[in-house]
């Protein structure tokens, strides 16, 4: 299974939008969120393209109610407070917002840890732990909005960016 990982959208609808698009081109069949939606609107640009979705709230979602709301409105999304750990096809992948307020060990149980909150893109690992960032898909500190595409299966990832002028800042 390819699922698509996203973070950090603060209301960018456009970049939300054409990312979802590609996303959905690519024929992911889950998309993770690791928060940071903002507002139930920004919500809705991405879940008028019917995904499949788990989600965690990140620091600047103020109005978890209605994004709640939002995502009871669509068919197959889920919120939940960070961290939220779950069991896709025999692995073990954690979901949360901030990093930093997760302990290592928490971390090293889970084979994928998939984390927002800095913006800033990067795949490492913690032992056998795959962790990945897929950046802001804002795009508003780091110029150019941003997802990942993973492979459940054999762990290969792939950076989804929004390159052309209409982007940058």
């Amino acid at each position: 299974m390819r699922i698509a990982l996203l973070a950090d959208s603060h209301d960018r609808v456009p970049a939300i939008q054409a990312l979802g698009q590609r996303i959905a081109d690519a024929g992911a069949g889950l998309v993770l969120h690791a928060g940071d939606y903002c507002s139930p609107f920004a919500l809705r640009s991405l879940t008028e393209l019917n995904p499949a979705m788990a989600g965690v709230f990140g620091r600047n979602d103020g109005d978890h109610e209605g994004l709640r709301a939002e995502a009871a409105r669509a068919v197959g999304v889920e919120l939940y407070e960070s961290p939220h750990s779950v069991e896709l096809e025999g692995r073990r992948l954690l979901l949360v917002h901030d990093i930093g307020e997760v302990h290592e060990r928490s971390l090293e149980a889970h084979d994928i840890v998939v984390h927002g909150c800095n913006h800033e893109y990067g795949v490492t690992s913690l032992g056998r732990t795959l962790v990945l960032n897929p950046g802001e898909a804002c795009g508003w500190l780091f110029g150019a909005p941003t997802a990942m595409l993973l492979d459940l299966q054999t762990n290969e990832w792939e950076l989804i960016r929004l390159d052309g002028p209409e982007w940058r800042l």
